[in-house]
């Protein structure tokens, strides 16, 4: 771990614009880097936090056939959408590039061919799924086959989202080109490969000994195993018809594997940044001194621990992370998060729902982030974070404090008089706050820092409630003016130290408190004080509103809507029969009947004991629907029934023929109805 450097260089995971940021991007990614560059900039360090849009790959093109437009109509598109939501949530990027951008075209050719000249990687001609109706060679997320590590007949060609294994297209059983649903067959195709097992030891050395205690568990975990099972060479060339073009003699039609280009997006939105502000980009990206910081998910991980330093190890110029503080997943509502099935909470439209309450989302993920384990957001958490965090402690410290300014002096920060021992307590607790969340946040325990934040707010509410200046009032007013000093240096506290965690809160508790000086980390340790006697503060505002219980049902059941849709659209029509000879459907009296009576079968659930007016006669017929209709429901409901059924003895009724009745996509019962008015009972159906 490199200490006391000189510069970050901060990334956040390039989102693929194939499709809006949605809470788990938020919680995974965005937010964690965030909070930590945000709190680096009020410590005075020389930070640059960078991202962009991953704009190529197969899942570019699959969306762009999907849809019916280009693949440059879908990145601008996404890009715009995306861009829009990170600045709306106060993502405080200081370069936000395009890998369909120039520059990063040029730096992506480069890079590629500094190692291609320096003899890097490996020229193979190997045999790959071809798909012969749509001639085409098939990216890994062009095929659906079996996983054959846990029989997911779903898993695409680079990964089984069920089981999380990483795969290739090859292994899949039964695989199926997505373009035209035919088999694939193999066909020779020529590419060039980085043989990560010349990086073995390299990394071996570089993590499994040098970074055994300083990354998180989950990260070491997966490196290792990975490590330990065999690293073999990787193909960073792809038979593609978007992307940047290889940049080589006999690489015709081919180009750059995104997971070789995107990480390279990095440098090059650097490089960006530095030609916008007149920098230098190397030092962020070459220097020594320079602490590289990646923020990631989890499947990203072996991409960026051990593919990408290997490519950076190869080129030989660059720095290696000291970090990637890579999360878990977070699931909805008890279920994984789905972009294909839309069982996400999307930011853009969560932004459109509850207007001006960016922070209150940032606070529900990060006090429930999957730093080590997936996590689960629900709605009802959400809502309580909020009405019973937020609003009753953080909310309820400020509005007490400003309230209580100008109701005894007109909003000016009184002089404090002689300082009692619980005072003394109390601004000797505050100024070792900004120390206990620098632990928790230089080792990327996003939650526990959050977590001593509130306890500064609890910390404020419990001095106003232990002293009671509104009682004291009455007979100390000098002993008010000590405590309402005190209580407004935690207000003034609070205003600096919720900025990471809370940046619109911050920017809210700035105009509250008209506190223009601009106040760093350290200065809650070091300045006794934050807002001086004699100092106007603004008029209170509600920090933090009340989430009422018809707002979370509305997203409740927007989310059951949406999980309706899914079913139907997943359902499956039962596979045909076998053959049967006209003469066997002719055996089958089918008429129209009316249900006259209906009453529960004694001790038994499912059986009902129906009265069938068949038009031929009035008979019994028992049927196995209890569980799905009361018998007062279906009286007078017409039917197709089965009339020449073989009678059958039930519990001793006899059941003299069968109900025609099928399930919807939901599962429930349905009867199999004559819709046509004027069809009467006895009508046989042919």
């Amino acid at each position: 771990m490199l200490q006391n450097p000189k510069r970050y260089t901060i990334t956040a995971a390039l989102p693929y614009t194939n499709g809006p940021i949605h809470i788990g991007h938020l919680a995974g990614v965005y937010v964690p880097s965030d909070i930590y560059s945000r709190y680096l900039r009020l410590q005075g360090r020389d930070v640059l936090f960078v991202c962009g849009s991953d704009e190529h790959g197969v899942a570019i093109s699959m969306k762009a056939k999907k849809e019916g437009i280009t693949p440059q109509e879908v990145i601008d598109k996404y890009d715009g959408i995306i861009r829009k939501s990170f600045s709306d949530f106060g993502i405080s990027f200081d370069n936000y590039s395009r890998t369909s951008a120039k520059i990063h075209h040029d730096t992506a050719s480069e890079f590629f061919r500094t190692l291609y000249d320096k003899g890097d990687f490996i020229e193979e001609v190997t045999e790959q799924l071809y798909d012969a109706k749509a001639d085409q060679f098939l990216a890994d997320r062009f095929v659906v086959g079996t996983c054959p590590k846990c029989g997911n007949e779903e898993a695409y060609g680079d990964q089984c989202e069920k089981c999380g294994s990483t795969l290739n297209a090859t292994d899949l059983i039964n695989p199926k080109s997505t373009i035209t649903g035919e088999t694939p067959i193999m066909k020779k195709t020529k590419h060039w490969f980085l043989p990560l097992d010349r990086y073995e030891d390299f990394l071996k050395e570089w993590i499994l000994v040098g970074h055994k205690n300083d990354w998180k568990p989950n990260v070491y975990g997966q490196v290792k195993s990975w490590i330990d099972g065999g690293l073999e060479p990787r193909a960073v060339t792809r038979d593609l018809d978007w992307g940047i073009d290889v940049p080589v003699e006999g690489a015709e039609g081919k180009k750059l594997y995104v997971w070789f280009d995107a990480p390279i997006g990095y440098i090059s939105s650097t490089k960006e940044w530095a030609l916008r502000e007149g920098k230098d980009w190397e030092p962020y990206w070459k220097d020594q001194d320079t602490k590289l910081v990646h923020f990631i998910g989890k499947d990203n991980i072996v991409f960026h621990c051990i593919i990408f330093p290997a490519m950076l190890k190869a080129e030989g110029s660059y720095i290696l992370p000291d970090n990637v503080p890579a999360n878990e997943f977070l699931n909805l509502e008890g279920n994984k998060l789905s972009t294909s099935k839309n069982w996400a909470v999307w930011l853009h439209e969560y932004l459109e729902e509850f207007p001006n309450q960016q922070d209150v989302l940032r606070y529900a993920l990060t006090s429930n982030a999957p730093e080590t384990k997936d996590n689960d957001f629900t709605w009802k958490d959400f809502q309580a974070r909020n009405n019973n965090e937020l609003a009753a402690i953080f909310g309820n410290f400020i509005n007490r404090v400003v309230v209580l300014t100008h109701k005894y002096y007109d909003g000016i920060v009184p002089k404090p008089n002689e300082f009692s021992e619980v005072d003394e307590a109390t601004l000797t607790e505050l100024k070792a706050y900004p120390a206990v969340i620098s632990s928790s946040i230089e080792r990327y325990r996003f939650r526990e820092a959050l977590s001593e934040l509130m306890n500064v707010a609890r910390l404020g509410n419990k001095y106003l409630a232990d002293e009671e200046p509104w009682k004291m009032i009455k007979t100390n007013p000098a002993r008010v003016q000590t405590q309402m000093y005190v209580a407004l240096q935690i207000a003034a506290a609070l205003r600096v130290l919720c900025e990471p965690f809370l940046p619109f809160t911050a920017e809210k508790l700035n105009i509250i408190l008209k506190n223009d000086e601009k106040l760093n980390w350290n200065d809650v340790s070091t300045n006794s004080d934050l807002l001086p006697a004699g100092h106007k503060i603004g008029e209170g505002e509600i920090l933090f509103a009340q989430i009422d219980d018809e707002q979370i049902q509305k997203q409740i059941d927007k989310l059951e809507a949406t999980k309706k849709s899914n079913e139907v659209a997943s359902f499956l029509a039962m596979p045909q029969k076998e053959l049967i000879q006209f003469d066997d459907f002719a055996k089958m009296d089918i008429r129209v009947g009316t249900i006259l009576e209906a009453e529960k079968m004694p001790k038994a659930n499912k059986l009902l004991i129906l009265k069938v007016d068949t038009g031929i006669d009035v008979r019994t017929i028992v049927s196995g629907i209890a569980e799905s209709f009361k018998p007062e429901e279906i009286i007078g409901k017409r039917v197709t029934i089965l009339v020449n059924l073989a009678p059958r003895n039930l519990r001793g009724v006899e059941s003299q023929g069968m109900i025609l009745m099928t399930n919807n996509a939901e599962g429930k019962l349905v009867f199999v109805n004559p819709d046509a008015d004027g069809v009467a009972n006895g009508e046989t159906i042919n």
